[in-house]
């Protein structure tokens, strides 16, 4: 499977794994964590990408008690994870109201449980999950650099951010932010038009991409968008979701989808995403189908 290089030592596989709903599975155990991650590595798919929240602040640990079990497989993949989103649950439940934190004291307090609960020594790839309104960013970006620097974190992005938040970011820090992981999909596709994606585009900087099945609401109905994909997934003999993802993978920016699925049977199909064929004039039969116009 292509890679795509964030910095000059780490790349990402195209497809990334997402695990936000790792613990909603029937079978949490390590062993079935290990088959997933199994899965995505026979595809060429090593990149996993997680959250301090996810599961109620319990899907790193969920990871971690994989990784313990098969000490090698850590050293196959690369760990994303997020942090700065307080909300009253798990560790957090004596929390007032949920907030953003993004002080020096929390981010370097998260990047410690995320180590602890994953069991390993660096990550890969840490990113701002939202948006901060209350942050002050020459205490935000010199954290994030010493993070680098101490060797805990390879390299820090952001997710969610507009392209004034990045800037103002990064105005404050010495090490680069490699990517900004937001929502794209066939329906959620105004960062086509927003800014978000030529701001990236711009800078040489590969986005990523939260949700881009439309939370599922794309595999299933017979919305115009469905309609579309499922003529095309029809003719060319995959299904609704690997059309969905190809759509995204088509673009010139280099988008790398987040996939999230507990089913090895949808795992394991990740990769005909990439047999799709995506022409110019197909994506914008998606694209005029899914806004229910044509362009102008």
């Amino acid at each position: 499977m292509e890679r795509v290089s964030l910095t000059n030592d780490l790349s990402l596989s195209r497809i990334v794994y997402g695990m936000w709903r790792l613990d909603e599975d029937k079978d949490t155990s390590p062993a079935h964590i290990h088959a997933k991650i199994e899965s995505c590595l026979a595809q060429g798919i090593t990149t996993m990408d997680q959250a301090d929240i996810y599961g109620g602040y319990m899907a790193e640990e969920l990871l971690g008690a994989a990784f313990a079990a098969a000490p090698d497989l850590r050293s196959k993949v690369e760990v994303v994870t997020k942090c700065d989103i307080i909300a009253p649950m798990g560790r957090y439940a004596t929390a007032k109201v949920k907030h953003y934190n993004t002080s020096r004291a929390h981010i370097e307090a998260s990047v410690e449980h995320s180590l602890r609960l994953m069991r390993i020594e660096q990550i890969d790839l840490l990113l701002i999950h939202r948006p901060d309104p209350f942050m002050d960013p020459f205490e935000t970006g010199p954290a994030l650099d010493d993070l680098v620097a101490s060797g805990k974190v390879r390299a820090v992005g952001v997710s969610n951010f507009k392209l004034h938040d990045w800037t103002l970011l990064q105005s404050a820090m010495k090490t680069p932010l490699c990517t900004n992981q937001i929502e794209i999909s066939l329906t959620s596709n105004e960062a086509f038009t927003n800014g978000d994606i030529a701001f990236l585009q711009e800078r040489k900087i590969a986005p990523m991409a939260w949700s881009p099945l439309g939370g599922g609401s794309l595999m299933t109905g017979d919305s115009p968008a469905g309609k579309a994909l499922e003529a095309i997934a029809q003719a060319q003999g995959v299904d609704r979701a690997s059309v969905a993802v190809a759509w995204l993978l088509a673009h010139p920016a280099g988008i790398l989808p987040v996939m999230g699925t507990n089913r090895l049977d949808r795992i394991a199909r990740f990769q005909e995403a990439l047999q799709v064929n995506m022409d110019r004039e197909t994506w914008f039969a998606l694209y005029e189908a899914a806004n229910g116009a044509e362009v102008p």
